[in-house]
C-alpha cells in the first residue's frame, strides 16, 4: 500500500526490481487485475519489473462516496508518479490502456524527465489535436440504449461489466464468457467497495492546460485494434502522426482493450519497445542522480 496525502493505493510487482521498471495503468473504472497475472509474469520473464495498481475508487485502493469522488482527473495523472516515488524510481516506462493510456501521456507532458518511453493501448489523444476524430461506433451506441444497470447490486454490476467488455472485444476476438464472468465476479468481491468506481465516470476533462502532444520527447509505441468500437482505429493513427518518434502497430480485428488483443503479441512489442531505452531508473541502486 502507497500513502499520499491521507489516500492509500494498492499496488504489486512481478519481476526483479533491478530489471527495466514498467509501470502497468489500467482505464478508467478498472482495478489493476485487468492487467492479467500472466501478462505480468510473461514481462517479468522478460527481464522487466512489472509494477501494477488499483486506482482510486477501484480495488484495495481509497475508495470515496458513491457520486462524490473526492479527486480529479489531474489527481491520477499524479498517482503514477507517486507510485514510481514509492518504488524509488527515477524514471520507468509507461503501459496504459484506454483512458490509462490517456494518463500516461498526461504524465509524459507533466513529467517528461519521469518517462524512458510510452506504449499506449487502444487509447485517444488526451489533449486536442487540432482534428476532428470519428466518435464510437453505432455498436456501441446501441450497447447503451436502454441500458439498466444496479450499481448497488454486485450480480447487476457483474453482469454489465462482462457484457461490456464482450462487446468491446468485438466480434473477431471471442472471448470465453465463463472465465470473464469468473474474473469479474473476482474483481468486484476484491474490491472495498465496486460501486465506486462509477466515480471515475464524473472526473471529466483535464482540469489544467497542456503542452501540445508534439512536445513529447519519450519513445512512443501506439497499439490500436482495427475494429475499435470506442475509438476507432484513426484516434491510434493521429496519436502516432502527432507524437513524434512514435509508431503505430495496428492489431488486425482487435477490439477496444488489451482482452481483444493476442497478449503474447503485446508482450512481445512491449519488451522490444523497452529493450533499447532501459537507462538507468533507480537513484540509489543504480547511481542516477
Amino acid at each position: 500500500m502507497i500513502q499520499l496525502d491521507g489516500v492509500q493505493l494498492c499496488t504489486d510487482s512481478w519481476g526483479e526490481p533491478a530489471g527495466p521498471p514498467v509501470v502497468l495503468i489500467m482505464g478508467l473504472g478498472a482495478s489493476m487485475l485487468w492487467w492479467p497475472d500472466d501478462f505480468c509474469r510473461s514481462l517479468a520473464a522478460g527481464g522487466r519489473f512489472a509494477i501494477r495498481y488499483d486506482h482510486r475508487d477501484t480495488g484495495r485502493s481509497t475508495t470515496y462516496p458513491r457520486g462524490q469522488p473526492g479527486y480529479t482527473s489531474d489527481d491520477l495523472v499524479s498517482d503514477v508518479v507517486c507510485v514510481l516515488d514509492a518504488y524509488e524510481l527515477e524514471t520507468a516506462h509507461l503501459v496504459g490502456v484506454s483512458a490509462g493510456g490517456a494518463i500516461a501521456q498526461l504524465v509524459a507532458l507533466d513529467h517528461p524527465g519521469r518517462v524512458l518511453s510510452l506504449v499506449l493501448i487502444s487509447t485517444s489523444p488526451a489533449v486536442s489535436v487540432g482534428r476532428e476524430l470519428p466518435p464510437p461506433t453505432d455498436v456501441f451506441g446501441r450497447f447503451f440504449s436502454g441500458l439498466a444497470i444496479d450499481r448497488s447490486d454486485p450480480e447487476s454490476v457483474i453482469d454489465y461489466r462482462v457484457r461490456y467488455t464482450l462487446m468491446l472485444a468485438g466480434s473477431e476476438h471471442r472471448l470465453d464468457e465463463v472465465k470473464l464472468r469468473e474474473f469479474v465476479r473476482r474483481d468486484v468481491e476484491r474490491a472495498r467497495d465496486f460501486a465506486a468506481a462509477s466515480n471515475h465516470d464524473q472526473l471529466g476533462g483535464n482540469v489544467r492546460e497542456r503542452g501540445p502532444l508534439s512536445s513529447i520527447t519519450a519513445p512512443t509505441l501506439v497499439m490500436h485494434g482495427t475494429a475499435d468500437p470506442l475509438f476507432p482505429i484513426e484516434h491510434g493513427q493521429a496519436l502516432a502522426e502527432v507524437i513524434p518518434n512514435a509508431h503505430l502497430v495496428p492489431a488486425n480485428g482487435a477490439g477496444h482493450g488489451l482482452e481483444s488483443m493476442d497478449t503474447a503479441m503485446v508482450v512481445t512489442a512491449i519488451l522490444k519497445h523497452t529493450s533499447d531505452r532501459s537507462s538507468a531508473s533507480r537513484g540509489k541502486d543504480r547511481g542516477t542522480p
